[in-house]
């Protein structure tokens, strides 16, 4: 029954989408990937109307891979992605990760660090990652217990805030909690390390502002692709990385590590001043023009 309501839901959404594309005649659709993006693409096919799709994980997406026959190209952040069948090459242009202009653009004055205090920013996406909520105080509090000087600042769900404010004012922890924000990067300025999950989008944005950060990767991702996109961020040095099952354990002696050797984060930042994503939307134009030319 499950599967025929969804069956019912995407020709109904393409039926639509033929609708939509006909009123509107686009010249090139220009498609980010996801389930969402799957019949607009099926009706632009069937009207011949072009479509390029983008992946920005290290191996390509369910929906991006049903679709690649009939794209007319696809861009993607890293020529290192996997899943992507040899016949296509040819449709293959790196671009860049796509990431907010302020991002690339972002700065920061290092010298304002204080180096006396590890100031955390935690993010979990538009879920918070409940599990950092109910593992990472815990960690916080051995670590001040220990002698290290931490400030925090967590991103967490709206039903988390008094249990996370009442547990840190009584462990006597300096923080700051605050909801899903799509402006995270007003937090970048104030912290010197993120722990955040591993989609692509906020490792690239981390690394693009230069802030050193452990990854921990959801468990459950689709094709384990926030793995794999952490571990290449790792191997190129520009993070940590913690699996979620050895998270409370390793955690506290990579906090204390740091700490106690803060110059490991200046390492990280010194890799991540090497890679820049400040081309992707020049990218993007001249592989637009070439297409609709």
């Amino acid at each position: 029954l499950t599967f025929f309501i969804s069956l019912m839901l995407i020709l109904y959404s393409i039926l639509r989408s033929l609708f939509f594309l006909i009123i509107n005649r686009p010249k090139i659709i220009f498609v980010m990937g996801g389930y969402a993006s799957f019949p607009i693409c099926i009706a632009a096919s069937i009207l011949r109307i072009k479509f390029l799709i983008y992946e920005n994980n290290l191996i390509i997406g369910k929906a991006n891979k049903y679709l690649l026959p009939f794209a007319e190209k696809i861009l993607i952040s890293n020529k290192e992605i996997e899943g992507i069948d040899h016949k296509y090459k040819d449709k293959v242009i790196e671009i860049g990760n796509i990431i907010k202009k302020e991002i690339i653009n972002f700065s920061k004055d290092y010298q304002q660090n204080d180096k006396q205090k590890i100031s955390i920013l935690i993010l979990g996406g538009s879920q918070a990652a409940k599990i950092f909520a109910n593992i990472l105080p815990a960690v916080f509090k051995d670590c001040s217990d220990k002698g290290v000087l931490l400030k925090i600042y967590q991103q967490c769900l709206p039903e988390q805030n008094e249990d996370l404010k009442n547990f840190y004012k009584k462990n006597q922890l300096e923080f700051h909690i605050f909801n899903y924000s799509d402006n995270v990067s007003e937090y970048f300025s104030k912290v010197n390390l993120a722990i955040t999950r591993s989609g692509s989008s906020m490792l690239a944005e981390l690394t693009n502002a230069n802030i050193p950060f452990i990854s921990v990767p959801l468990p459950s991702s689709a094709d384990n692709h926030q793995l794999k996109n952490a571990i290449f961020y790792e191997r190129k040095k520009f993070c940590y990385l913690i699996q979620e099952k050895d998270l409370k354990e390793k955690l506290i002696y990579l906090i204390r590590e740091i700490y106690e050797n803060n110059s490991v984060l200046d390492t990280i930042i010194k890799n991540q001043r090497q890679y820049s994503d400040k081309n992707v939307y020049n990218n993007i134009d001249q592989v637009l023009k070439k297409i609709i030319d």
